[in-house]
This record gives structure tokens, C-alpha cells and sequence, in this order.
């Protein structure tokens, strides 16, 4: 599937597509959606997930296949090449310029994560990981990482330090990268995400068969774990002090028998105790429950990485992009939902309870890093299932971050005329200096945070914006659609003619606005709307971080960010390449 003139591309159909899959699935499909969506409501989350997956998942990731697959045929592999070529505009190669500093920041933290995973599947392999409480999960977690100052991470070269397992990823992501399109990124997802999803089926046949594992707490069992996730209605437990009536106390309720306990308790005494139960429609009102489903499509899909469109660019002209795309996204859903979704939460639910989970956390790092680890110190043959599943969480990551570099070493091939030696090396250096910033600056894990939130989330929003506006309004929908079904099995529906063209980029747009003011300003209340649910309006801890109170890592993470973005605009500005595309355009 090489495109013609070019050296690189794709094998087979199957081997893009499970590519493509493969940057998509990671550790947010295991351990950040179960989390999100118990977070903001389960079957309530699940209903903005599915309409912001059609409304804005979909239809950005055909606009970066399609894009994609048009500037390879143009000659361009990298972002800053293929915008200069679809959008003749001066401006176009510097906004590409995105699509390549996202993939290379994120991937100078996630390497770490990914670290972490291997690390721990050794540790549990060795039997050396067995908690008897939340404290000493996060405690062991906190010590592997260096979580209380930095460098501390550095300090232990072995089993229980994460140095040895960031060097050992990182060495085999750039092997791989090295080998190319086909003998190193296909090849490895062939083999990885079939195995991942394998493991993770074996995991889940486990999770599903636990029952009630401890006797003397009946209502903490699996059944109560999912209905703790997907439950449409949210039933709350609610103590108030009889005197002021003020809340003292609020605890999601699961369990039927435990239900109908409450509810007798608050018959008896209404002045202290109460059951509430909120509705889908009720939980659906909240503006937050849309950003945290919305924010979940673009870490699901990897739309808005850069990936999908250096990617695709690899394809000849009439290789199927719309069926491609469709079941790259398809196979994400399944490891997301039919699998990340029934596993995570339900366990931890089954040995810690509804109210321990709360206590410890639903974030990403909470679930599978603190709770998880301590579910599996408690289950049968817990080292066996803790090793199966932190292997398929390394494997999983691995998949996404080898397409991570994929971006940067098209830049630099493209921008400096070099070849894949040359690229890999010189990408490794660049990389390699980030990643020793993220795992040296490990105090609170700041630097990767600080990253994570400007390059991760915030950049991202940004990107997948402008794709679909070029796709919509430079392109044209319809013509876009042409491109788009040349050589497809299937087409495009109509309907998203109008989706591409106008409501996909509102949707955008609202949600940004909105994520910006909750989560950058920190106001929780526009036009009388409670966005967050918070009371009180304050600024975000990441703008504190760089203006109100400065915090040095945090400046030092925007200044990595800054300098790679202005030797990027550099080089670009250089391209003779990039400029007789607009040359020939104004000769014609």
C-alpha cells in the first residue's frame, strides 16, 4: 500500500487500520474512560458519549483520513507539508506545526507512563507487589515514580525504580520506529493489539466471575460495580446536621438491599437523613458531564494528534479511507467500552466498595495505579492477573506511543531532506532531553501535568478544530466527500454534509469555549448556567501555576514547549518545498 515514489507505506489494509486502532487504544480506553464516566454519571455520560462520538469523533477522523491521503499523493507526509498543500495559504505549513509538536510533547510524558506499566507488570511477575490498603498502594506508587521531590525517581536503578523500564521503552519504541512504516509500526500492531485485546478478554472473564469476594460485604460485588457505572439514575445517601440542616455527608448508593435501608432511615428521621435520586435528564443538564464525554472522544480517537493525518498520508490514491477509519474507530469503541468499561471500576467495586473507590479517586492515575494494584493484591492468584493486565496496559501504551513519533520523523525527513537514520537519531535526542525533564522534575508530577494539560488537552481542542474547519470551509464538504470515496466500499452519509460543514465545528467551538472558562478561568456559571457544579469560581492550579503564584517546572514546561515550537517554525520557514507549492499556485 506504499503510495507511488515513496519507499514507505503500508502493507495491507488490515495493517493501517490496525495501526490506526492501535494509537487510539491506550491507557485512556482502560483506565481514563471507566473513570470519566463513573465520574459524570455512567448511563448519563454514555448518552454524551455516543452523540459527541458521532457528532465530532467521526467525522474529524474521515476529515484527517481523507486530508491525510491527499497530501501523500501530493508528496507530503508531515502536517506542516500536507496543510501547506490542501490550504494554499502562507499560514498553513505554521498551523501544521501543531500536528507535529503535540505527537513529540505527549509522547516525551506518555513514554513515562508507559514506563510505569512495565514496571509494575514486572513487579507483580516477581511477587513483589501485595497491598493491604489504599495507603500502601499509593505509597508504593508515589516512591516508584519519585512523586515527592524531584529526582527522586532516579535515585533506585532497579526492580522497584522506574529508570530501568523508561530506558527499556524507550529503546523499544525508537527500534521500532527505526524499521519503519511496515517492518516496525505495522508489524508490531499486527502482533500487540490482538494479543492486548486477548489479555484483556482474559481479564475480564476473571473480573466477572468475582461474585461477592469478601463474605462479609454482600452489596460489594461485580453486579453492583456495573450498575455502579452504567446505572442511568444516580441514587445519593445524604446526612444533614438536624440543627442547621447543612450536608455533612453524600455517598452514591448501588446496591438495592442497602437502597431500601436508606430510604427506611430517612422515613424514620427526614431531619437527618435523605435519599435523593437523580435522573438521566437531570445529570444530562450539567454542562460538565459534555466536556468530560467530549474531552473522552478526542483521548479515545487520537483525533486532533497529528497521527491520523501523517498516517494516512502513506495510502495510494484509491485505498479505502472511509471504511478504514470507520473500523479503526469501531475496534477503539470495543477495547474502550465492551472491555476498558467492564473491568476496571467493576473490580474495584467488588473489593473496596462504592464508597472506598470514592475515597481513593476515579482519575486515571487513582484507578490504575492505586486501586487497582491493591484489587489484585486481595484476588486469587492476584500476581498472575496483576502482571496479564499491566502487560496489556504496556502494550497498549506502546501502540499509541510508537505512532506518536511517526509524525516527527516525517517532519524532519520532509523538512530536512534526511533519511530514517538520520530522523530516529535526531528525534531520539530531542525526545530523550524531554523525557529526562518529565522523570527528573517528578515532585507531584508537575512537569508531566503541566504538559499533559497545555500540549494534551489544550492544543488538541485547538487542532481538531482547525482540521475540521479546513476540511469543511477551505476544502468543502462535498468536495472533501468526493476525495473521501475515492476508492471507499462505503460512502459518507448525507447527513454529515451539514455535521462536517456547520455542526461539528459549533459543537467544537461550544466546547472549547466552555472547557476554557471551567477549566483555564475557573468560572463555574455563565448566564446562570452551573458549568462545574462547584460553588466557588477560581482560577485553574495550571494558570496559578504560571502567573499568580510562578512555579518553575510549570514555566520551564510551557518554556520546552515554546522552544521546540519556535525551532519547528524555523526550520519550516526554510522549506523551499513548502514554498514552490505556492510558487506553482501563482504561476497557474
Amino acid at each position: 500500500m506504499a503510495k507511488p515514489g515513496s519507499n514507505e507505506g503500508w502493507n495491507s489494509r488490515l495493517g493501517v487500520i490496525l495501526a490506526v486502532a492501535g494509537s487510539a487504544v491506550g491507557l485512556g480506553n482502560f483506565l481514563r474512560f471507566p473513570g470519566q464516566a463513573a465520574q459524570h454519571g455512567g448511563g448519563a455520560f454514555m448518552v454524551a458519549y455516543v452523540i459527541s462520538f458521532l457528532i465530532i469523533g467521526l467525522p474529524i477522523c474521515w476529515a484527517e483520513w481523507t486530508m491525510g491521503r491527499r497530501g501523500g499523493q501530493l508528496g507530503f507526509n508531515s502536517s506542516p507539508g500536507i496543510f501547506n498543500a490542501i490550504w494554499h495559504n502562507p499560514a498553513a505549513k505554521y498551523v501544521g506545526l501543531i500536528g507535529v509538536l503535540i505527537p513529540v510533547i505527549i509522547y516525551m510524558y506518555y513514554v513515562n507512563i508507559e514506563a510505569w506499566c512495565l514496571g509494575y507488570a514486572t513487579n507483580f511477575l516477581a511477587g513483589n507487589l501485595d497491598f493491604e490498603s489504599a495507603k500502601e498502594s499509593t505509597g508504593w506508587w508515589a516512591s516508584f515514580i519519585g512523586v515527592s521531590k524531584d529526582g527522586a525517581a532516579l535515585k533506585e536503578f532497579g526492580l522497584q525504580g522506574v529508570g530501568p523500564y523508561l530506558l527499556a521503552a524507550f529503546i523499544c519504541n525508537f527500534v521500532l520506529i527505526y524499521r519503519g512504516i511496515s517492518g516496525g509500526i505495522e508489524l508490531f500492531c499486527k502482533v500487540a493489539v490482538p494479543t492486548l485485546v486477548v489479555l484483556a478478554i482474559i481479564v475480564l472473564i476473571r473480573v466477572l466471575t468475582l461474585g461477592a469476594p469478601v463474605p462479609s460485604e454482600p452489596a460489594e460485588n461485580v453486579n453492583n460495580g456495573l450498575g455502579f457505572l452504567w446505572n442511568p439514575t444516580k441514587t445519593f445517601f445524604i446526612e444533614h446536621d438536624p440543627a442547621t440542616g447543612e450536608q455533612i455527608h453524600k455517598r452514591e448508593v448501588v446496591d438495592k438491599g442497602l437502597i431500601a435501608e436508606f430510604k427506611a432511615q430517612a422515613a424514620a428521621d427526614p431531619a437527618r437523613y435523605t435519599v435523593e435520586a437523580v435522573s438521566i435528564w437531570a445529570q444530562l443538564a450539567h454542562a460538565q458531564l459534555w466536556l468530560a464525554a467530549a474531552g473522552q472522544i478526542f483521548f479515545s480517537l487520537s483525533v486532533g494528534f497529528g497521527v491520523i493525518i501523517t498516517y494516512s498520508s502513506y495510502m495510494r490514491k484509491d485505498d479505502d479511507v472511509v471504511l478504514s477509519g470507520l473500523a479503526a474507530t469501531s475496534a477503539n469503541e470495543f477495547c474502550e467500552v465492551a472491555l476498558g468499561g467492564l473491568i476496571t471500576v467493576p473490580a474495584a467495586v467488588a473489593f473496596i466498595g462504592v464508597a472506598g473507590l470514592a475515597g481513593v479517586g476515579l482519575g486515571t492515575f487513582d484507578l490504575g495505579f492505586k486501586v487497582l494494584p491493591l484489587v489484585f493484591s486481595e484476588m486469587p492468584f492476584g500476581n498472575l492477573f496483576g502482571f496479564l493486565w499491566f502487560f496489556l496496559l504496556f502494550l497498549a501504551a506502546m501502540t499509541s506511543s510508537i505512532s506518536m513519533l511517526q509524525p516527527g520523523i516525517a517532519f524532519i525527513e520532509e523538512a530536512l531532506k534526511t533519511d530514517r537514520k538520520r530522523s530516529t537519531a535526531i528525534l531520539g535526542f530531542i525526545t530523550a532531553i524531554g523525557s529526562g525533564f518529565v522523570v527528573y522534575f517528578s515532585e507531584g508530577i508537575k512537569a508531566l501535568d503541566t504538559l499533559d494539560f497545555w500540549v494534551g488537552t489544550f492544543l488538541i481542542f485547538v487542532l481538531a478544530t482547525i482540521q475540521i474547519l479546513i476540511f469543511g470551509w477551505v476544502i468543502g464538504v462535498r468536495r472533501g466527500r468526493e476525495e473521501a470515496h475515492v476508492g471507499a466500499a462505503i460512502r459518507i452519509p448525507g447527513i454529515y454534509v451539514p455535521i462536517m460543514k456547520v455542526i461539528c465545528p459549533l459543537f467544537l467551538i461550544v466546547i472549547f469555549v466552555l472547557w476554557v472558562l471551567t477549566s483555564v478561568f475557573g468560572i463555574n456559571r455563565v448566564f446562570g448556567i452551573n458549568l462545574t457544579g462547584d460553588g466557588e469560581s477560581h482560577l485553574s492550579g495550571y494558570v496559578t501555576d504560571l502567573f499568580v503564584d510562578p512555579n518553575p517546572v510549570a514555566w520551564m514546561s510551557v518554556a520546552l514547549v515554546a522552544i521546540l515550537a519556535g525551532a519547528f517554525a524555523l526550520i519550516i520557514s526554510t522549506v523551499q518545498r513548502y514554498k514552490d507549492v505556492h510558487k506553482q499556485e501563482a504561476d497557474s
